[in-house]
């Protein structure tokens, strides 16, 4: 368990349950995201108890989750994202005290490369659910009577655009490709739609 106790080791224990850990919530259900954040949890766990922390170190690293969070919701977000990197890359190199109190415990270019990686991989992970979260509505939604365009041709089968998506559609005449439609129905995840001429339905 001496390797444990290695600095850089217990930091990457300690990267590697937090990722799993925050995976884990984003995509839950699987089991072993799950299980591997419990098991990095607990060697990380039993490294922090036996290495001395730096409190102030500790404390940058917690405040810099938080530029991370608003750089997700704010349009200036690059700006949030900075502060949240040089937060964590500094907090991480100096989470564990040395013998000499101004010299990290942690290889500053092991942290940074970590710091980089972690958050790169965090960034897109929220990203892409907070991107799916703000579709589901629309799955839900009534499309009926909302307008769009042909994608493809349709008729027994298609592919149409509408409220900012992109539908497989049927309808009961041909349509062709980059035509206006109009949604008549939703069959689960299918539009029934027709052709739109001068803001009026086709006629049969």
């Amino acid at each position: 368990m001496n390797v444990l106790l290695d600095p850089n080791v217990a930091y990457i224990l300690l990267v590697a349950a937090f990722l799993l850990a925050v995976l884990a919530l984003l995509a839950p259900g699987t089991g072993l995201l799950e299980m591997g954040a419990v098991l990095m949890i607990v060697l990380a766990g039993y490294a922090i108890y036996n290495l001395p922390i730096n409190p102030w170190a500790l404390a940058v690293l917690i405040l810099g989750v938080f530029p991370f969070f608003i750089a997700l919701r704010r349009s200036r977000r690059w700006v949030y994202l900075a502060v949240s990197l040089a937060a964590l890359a500094i907090g991480s190199i100096y989470l564990f005290r040395s013998d000499v109190w101004w010299r990290p415990a942690i290889n500053p270019f092991l942290a940074i490369v970590v710091t980089g990686m972690s958050t790169a991989l965090l960034w897109v992970a929220a990203t892409k659910t907070l991107e799916a979260s703000a579709r589901k509505p629309t799955l839900l939604k009534d499309l009926t009577g909302m307008e769009g365009v042909a994608k493809t041709p349709v008729f027994t089968e298609g592919t149409v655009y509408v409220a900012g998506e992109t539908w497989s559609a049927y309808s009961a005449h041909p349509i062709p490709a980059d035509a206006r439609v109009r949604v008549l129905r939703k069959d689960g995840l299918r539009l029934e739609v027709e052709q739109v001429v001068d803001g009026h339905h086709s006629s049969p």
